[in-house]
């Protein structure tokens, strides 16, 4: 009968109605949830065949829902150095601390798009929800392994040491030195010119390197000749590198490095300008400048001058925050003002990000409809940078669902209208017979 079918088409239309009452409400209430991706409900009709007397009979409509997983909320700055939001498509791997907790040797990997990270008592990264931020370790140099791509596998919980000591060896000096231009003509004292340069050794402790500079004297003209000896302070004065200088007398390039000779040591690179000696605290590398280039050893004038010596290195240093960068890299920063990486933070993408099944507290999960993933480095591919200082907030508009909601609150109530007049209509058809 089609006034039955009416009434049944009312009734789901209330249901449906319903169903988008509840997307609207949960949208609404989670409104400054960071992170928090909208829910849309969607009206299909249902088509019933018309019989072959022509009467009509109504389907009714079918709601279904969907959680709005690739819209992103507009990113607000914070002070935590550690809250972390994705601009872009991409999503954080994490844990849960749970599992971790209870040495699970397999960990259930969820994705997010923003957290707030902090160490714990542990010094595992994680959200107040429980949320543990997953990377791959980084060597002691900070390079980064050649990890799978297909696989979650690799991924470690990570872990900030906060109360750890680092030494932080010397690797790298730049000698900037001008040697006098009349100590090496004839008559010249022939007078050794000696300079301590400090480095740090692999255990942090403090040592000198002396570099002694003595000029060859002709006895007619001028040599431009000079034989640099270096000491290393930790093995006793012992030498660890000895090299003849010849320095340019013409006029284009009067006073810079003409040629190195090795006599002991490492060899000299002149595309480089450096050598390196392998001294006790570990091997240095010392850059004395390329030949013609002003940018290291010069012979000029009457004065021997350090001008400018710089090295890489410092005492023993203590850990101070981590900081992570757009390309997921997490970097310790140390009281001795270096840092270090000490994590890469990859992010997960997928080919539809809405087919993720939706989890507590604004994570996802990998599933059939959301297809294989993949880990990129954050900003490379179709993925965003990762932003520290930041989080992502909710992607509702008010505005939008408070106008969704009275249209909602309209077809309810219009619905509820129908079966109104279906009851009406089936009294009097009682009525007939009174």
């Amino acid at each position: 009968m089609t006034i039955s079918s009416s009434l049944n088409a009312g009734v789901a239309g209330l249901n449906s109605n319903a169903t988008r009452l509840a997307t609207i409400a949960d949208n609404i209430a989670n409104s400054s949830t960071y992170g928090y991706k909208r829910s849309q409900a969607d009206f299909s009709s249902l088509v019933l065949d018309a019989s072959a007397s022509g009467r009509y009979s109504a389907g009714g409509v079918r709601s279904s829902t969907t959680r709005l997983i690739d819209e992103r909320g507009p990113l607000v700055s914070t002070s935590n150095p550690t809250d972390v939001a994705v601009d872009g498509r991409g999503f954080i791997p994490v844990t849960n601390i749970a599992a971790l907790n209870a040495q699970s040797t397999d960990l259930p990997v969820a994705l997010v798009t923003t957290g707030s990270f902090r160490p714990d008592a542990n010094g595992i990264l994680r959200t107040e929800t429980g949320h543990v931020m997953l990377g791959w370790p980084a060597a002691a140099d900070g390079t980064i392994g050649n990890f799978p791509r297909d696989t979650t596998s690799s991924l470690q919980p990570v872990r900030i040491s906060a109360n750890e000591f680092v030494s932080n060896p010397t690797t790298e000096i730049n000698l900037g030195v001008n040697l006098p231009a009349t100590a090496s003509i004839a008559g010249a004292p022939g007078t050794p010119y000696a300079i301590p340069v400090e480095y740090f050794g692999n255990l942090g402790t403090s040592e000198p390197l002396t570099f002694t500079f003595t000029p060859t004297v002709p006895a007619t003209g001028a040599s431009n000749e000079w034989t640099m000896v270096i000491r290393d302070g930790a093995s006793g004065n012992a030498v660890v590198g000895e090299y003849t200088l010849n320095f340019d007398a013409s006029q284009a390039a009067g006073g810079t490095l003409g040629a190195v000779t090795t006599v002991s040591g490492g060899a000299y690179d002149p595309a480089t300008g450096r050598v390196e000696v392998a001294a006790l605290g570990g091997p240095i590398t010392i850059n004395i400048g390329r030949p013609g280039q002003r940018d290291g050893l010069t012979q000029l004038s009457s004065s021997f001058a350090p001008s400018s010596i710089t090295k890489n290195g410092s005492p023993v240093a203590n850990l101070t925050k981590v900081e992570i960068d757009a390309n997921g890299y997490l970097h310790a920063v140390y009281d001795q003002g270096f840092t270090r990486r000490i994590y890469q933070v990859p992010l997960v993408d997928v080919p539809n990000p809405n087919g993720l099944i939706a989890l507590g507290h604004q994570s996802y999960q990998i599933s059939p409809q959301s297809g294989s993933f993949f880990l990129w480095d954050a900003g490379t591919g179709p993925t965003g940078p990762i932003i520290g200082f930041s989080r992502e907030e909710s992607a509702t508009d008010v505005a939008a669902e408070l106008t969704q909601l009275i249209q909602t609150q309209r077809a309810y109530s219009s619905n509820a209208k129908v079966i109104q007049t279906v009851d009406e209509m089936l009294q009097e058809t009682t009525n007939i017979k009174r």
